[in-house]
């Protein structure tokens, strides 16, 4: 399971970078468009739709690697590693809570704003910038599922890491 998940976090993460480069890539043509006079309106709407998948890709992506946001003073004090882990799966459990109703709620807001048209290109549905909730999410629980799964499993072993 932990390879199938490293190779889909990779994947990932590339999709990721790619919504980067094209947020990048439509704020340059932007910008030189305007200094040359030239208005083309759909950079905006790509720059920002594009950005949004960046950022909740990016997000959910950092769960596996642990580089996510996070607290680490209370888990520093601790002295004993068995805690530490104790805490860890805590911290996993309350984040695949939120992640949960981050997918439910994801699936919802993009079912009701599927139809909804982008301003400046209206063959684009505003669904496709919605989606990326519940798929950030979906990935994010697939990840926390595994981070607790082999930390139950280091912890009913002994092998505290």
């Amino acid at each position: 399971m932990n390879t199938f998940v490293s190779k889909l976090n990779k994947f990932h993460i590339t999709i990721s970078a790619v919504f980067l480069a094209i947020f990048l890539i439509s704020v340059v043509i932007q910008v030189v468009t305007r200094l040359m006079g030239i208005s083309v309106a759909w950079t905006q709407d790509i720059s920002v739709y594009a950005f949004i998948w960046s950022v909740f890709l990016g997000g959910s992506a950092m769960i596996y690697p642990m580089k996510h946001f996070a607290f680490t003073s209370l888990v520093d004090t601790l002295k004993s590693k068995k805690s530490k882990q104790i805490v860890n799966l805590i911290i996993y459990i309350v984040m695949l809570i939120f992640t949960i109703n981050m997918f439910f709620y994801g699936i919802i807001i993009t079912q009701k704003f599927w139809n909804y048209r982008c301003v400046n290109l209206l063959a684009l549905k505003r669904g496709y910038t919605w989606i990326c909730i519940p798929i950030s999410a979906a990935l994010g629980i697939i990840y926390l599922v595994n981070h607790i799964y082999y930390g139950f499993k280091r912890l009913t072993k002994g092998a505290l890491v």
